[in-house]
């Protein structure tokens, strides 16, 4: 686990809005390949490591490298920037964070996503107290831009990424807090699994394919190229946790159903199995306002069983938390699938 939980640090720490996702997969590659697996990237951003196993029909295990995001839509006169927004997320939650603005040329302008109307002082409480929306959000850059050109003479243009601030931390009490560990903390559970796999020096049965995709958060990460012969298809995402949710942080989450409907019974009832022969705290959640790679995937037509599991993640789309135990539980589920 430590390995593990150091690898999912450094991954929170580092840029990869959906699109812009190079130095996130550059990190999982050379991880991937330092196992000694095959790794090749598809023509459209995914990364695949596969290890070979003694039968012909494989399995695709999934966790997605990309995460929420903006890039800029409009500068203003006065050297404000608006935002169009990359994945689903609420006004509030990004409200006074910090961010890095990445020009064309790779160089890093930061700033701070505020409400126009911020300022008690300025505008009164009732004006400050009103309802965000992403309309009335804009981003001021900390670097001389009181104008439009002066923006630009900054190198910045419409069309650039705007990178939230992380805040990764990792805490004496097990729990990791950061922004994105939707869905980082699933390709580190990729990562673990794949080295629980090597270090065990044993051939699965069937070929395993861990699948990254990079274009999750605006649904169609999975679509695309797959390997053949895929019989089963596990995406590792995060399990929901909040008030009406039964997603626990210090837990593995096997999701029965979600926004796209069930998803494979047979599947899901087996994962069940496993977790409860081999002693892994689990729960079993549904999520209506979710979806996954394991759903692109069945609408790009794969014939194959589909299902979803995951650490709980509390506060998801905002600023985020799981717990290293959540983690390792995942880890041990996805590792006993892997191997069967």
């Amino acid at each position: 686990m430590q390995n593990t939980m150091e690898f999912l640090m450094q991954l929170l720490r580092t840029r990869s809005v959906t699109g812009n996702t190079d130095l996130a997969t550059e990190m999982v590659k050379t991880r991937m390949e330092s196992l000694g697996l095959e790794v090749k990237v598809t023509r459209k951003g995914s990364l695949i490591a596969s290890m070979e196993g003694t039968a012909d029909d494989s399995a695709v295990i999934s966790a997605h490298i990309d995460t929420l995001g903006a890039v800029v839509s409009r500068i203003t006169s006065e050297g404000y920037l608006k935002y169009h927004c990359v994945g689903g997320f609420t006004p509030g939650s990004i409200e006074g964070e910090y961010c890095q603005v990445e020009t064309f040329t790779g160089r890093l302008v930061p700033g701070t996503i505020l409400f126009s109307k911020t300022s008690v002082h300025a505008h009164g409480r009732e004006k400050s107290s009103a309802k965000r929306s992403h309309e009335e959000m804009y981003i001021r850059l900390d670097d001389t831009a009181d104008s439009s050109d002066a923006v630009k003479e900054l190198g910045i243009s419409v069309g650039n990424y705007i990178h939230f601030e992380p805040r990764a931390l990792h805490m004496s009490s097990g729990y990791i807090k950061s922004r994105h560990i939707d869905d980082k903390a699933g390709v580190a559970v990729l990562v673990g699994v794949a080295e629980s796999l090597v270090k065990q020096k044993v051939k699965p049965s069937r070929n395993i394919h861990f699948l990254f995709t990079v274009h999750e958060e605006v649904g169609h990460g999975a679509a695309g190229w797959l390997p053949e012969n895929v019989s089963d298809f596990l995406a590792v995402d995060m399990g929901v946790c909040g008030a009406d949710q039964t997603s626990d942080e210090k837990k593995v989450t096997i999701c029965a159903a979600d926004s796209s409907g069930p998803y494979n019974y047979e599947l899901t009832k087996h994962l069940i199995n496993l977790s409860e022969m081999n002693g892994i705290s689990y729960v079993v959640d549904t999520f209506p306002f979710y979806g996954s790679d394991a759903g692109a995937a069945m609408r790009m037509g794969l014939d194959a069983r589909h299902a979803l599991v995951g650490p709980g993640v509390d506060t998801s789309h905002a600023i985020e938390r799981t717990h290293e135990k959540g983690i390792k539980a995942t880890i041990d589920l996805v590792t006993i699938f892997a191997m069967e």
